[in-house]
């Protein structure tokens, strides 16, 4: 399984920023190839800014499903609330973020 970094409360990423019933993703992020359950915990860990996933590579697992650890390609997480696997609802509020992670436009 994958490390998640960051500040953590439970064994299924949910961390001090994000910490509903579906808050259970935590995201890879490109700027250092390390998983974080929210931004907000890779900017408090990591020295460095944030590099969004560009489209060409929306085929890279870059999403962990905190309930049964399988990781999702940015195009399977984007195109769905629900984990493939475990059929575990995710946050829509995260679709807010998007912008964030992954070069939308």
């Amino acid at each position: 399984m994958p490390r998640v970094y960051g500040p953590t409360i439970d064994e299924e990423t949910r961390c001090i920023h994000y910490h509903s019933l579906n808050d259970i993703v935590a995201i890879k992020f490109k700027c250092c190839n390390k998983y974080y359950p929210c931004y907000k915990c890779h900017q408090e860990s990591e020295g460095h800014s944030i590099i969004k996933w560009p489209k060409q590579e929306f085929d890279e697992q870059a999403i962990l499903c905190g309930v049964c650890k399988t990781e999702l390609t940015i195009t399977e997480y984007v195109q769905t609330n629900t984990c493939p696997t475990c059929q575990s609802s995710f946050n829509e509020g995260c679709q807010n973020h998007y912008h964030i992670y992954f070069e939308m436009e």
